[in-house]
């Protein structure tokens, strides 16, 4: 009998000691290590299913992400996990909109694909978060902490996953539309995949950005204010690109196919540029306008009134040659400064066969950035003319 127990005994220890994190958790804990901006965020959660197609604000799905980041390769243990107050204000004055970002999450269902105790397929229901605490007492300055746990649903989902996307804290904050920062988290799980694409029906599309399924009914609309915004934020704020495809039966639009595209050297220059900017102007740099932010001691900086930049001549560029044409353009002189010595006609017509129809929205500004980019990409993949 005692020899039955103690084999039993042993059983369980081994199967203790083959339960093990998955890549996910092993490279999070890799990058909190390393240190940075830098964190990754299970396949698993990203691609959750939310109940009755609804989604996290905004603000609770930065509070998750900042979860993750504190909880790091920790997150699919049993165990609490805190983080300071100071590091999810990022700026504003109350702690009201934390007690907020805290219920939203305790009260939201997420659905995942199971099995019954018969063994018949079923939709297992739950939430990520068990409990929390929140400090309420007053310490002043930037003292106060919340501690939370993971549901233990949520931790055996985290610990299983074998797919993680490496995502940027500063960019994460930086969205201003939560469809932007879930396909955000999409692209960057399917970025270094062998197809880096994502592909749907109207139904799957919505459930993967959360989308009500009240809301935007019109794909036009949908198209307007999702689609567009997102990519527009992504493409300004993200380490990779994003196009979209629509797949039609008649006139309708029945499916979509995203492709992410990973940024060249100088957008990646840019880019990291961009996220240390204030992110007061960054509508205006986004739409190619150029803004001054005018800042007294000890004011809380904020956009003066936009005045134009460096604006560029209304030459026939990006149509047309540059070298016969105003000696003193612009874009004639960024092609000479940073093409390398390459003819700046041949790179102009590089530059329009990329660009393709995303040319006709640049103005101003963001015309020259992409110009510039572009030039300098061209001598990294080509080299200096013999």
């Amino acid at each position: 009998m005692e020899s039955e127990v103690g084999q039993i005994a042993e059983g369980v220890e081994e199967a203790a000691e083959e339960v093990s994190p998955g890549r996910a958790m092993r490279v999070a804990a890799a990058l909190k290590a390393k240190g940075g901006d830098e964190f990754a965020k299970p396949g698993s959660i990203i691609e959750i299913k939310f109940v009755k197609g609804e989604s996290l604000s905004l603000t609770a799905s930065r509070l998750l992400a900042l979860m993750i980041l504190t909880a790091g390769g920790d997150a699919w243990e049993d165990r609490p996990h805190r983080i300071r107050k100071a590091d999810i204000r990022r700026g504003h004055k109350g702690n009201e909109r934390i007690t907020d970002m805290l219920q939203e999450l305790h009260r939201t269902l997420f659905a995942v694909d199971d099995k019954s105790w018969r063994g018949k397929k079923a939709t297992l229901l739950f939430s990520l978060i068990s409990r929390s605490r929140e400090e309420t007492e007053e310490e002043g300055g930037e003292a106060g902490w919340i501690e939370w746990e993971f549901t233990p649903d949520a931790r055996k989902l985290i610990q299983a996953s074998e797919t993680y996307a490496v995502l940027n804290r500063q960019a994460v904050l930086g969205f201003r539309s939560n469809y932007a920062l879930k396909l955000y988290e999409l692209g960057a799980l399917r970025l270094h995949r062998r197809q880096a694409t994502w592909r749907g029906d109207m139904q799957a599309l919505r459930a993967a950005l959360g989308i009500p399924p009240e809301v935007y009914t019109d794909f036009a609309q949908l198209r307007r204010k999702v689609l567009e915004k997102a990519k527009s934020e992504i493409d300004q704020l993200a380490h990779f690109r994003v196009e979209w495809r629509e797949i039609r039966q008649g006139r309708t639009v029945t499916e979509l196919e995203f492709r992410f595209e990973p940024k060249g050297a100088p957008e990646v220059i840019e880019t990291v540029a961009e996220l240390d900017r204030h992110s007061a102007g960054r509508h205006a740099r986004r739409e190619g306008t150029v803004e001054t932010i005018a800042a007294g001691q000890g004011a809380i900086p904020g956009p003066s009134k936009a005045v134009a930049s460096r604006k560029p001549p209304e030459a026939s560029f990006p149509r047309g040659s540059l070298r016969y044409g105003d000696t003193e353009s612009e874009f004639r002189s960024i092609g000479r400064e940073h093409g390398g010595g390459w003819d700046v006609d041949m790179i102009a017509d590089g530059f329009r066969s990329h660009m393709g129809e995303r040319l006709e929205k640049l103005r101003g500004a963001k015309l020259m950035a992409a110009w510039k980019g572009f030039c300098e990409g061209w001598v990294n993949r080509r080299g200096r003319p013999q």
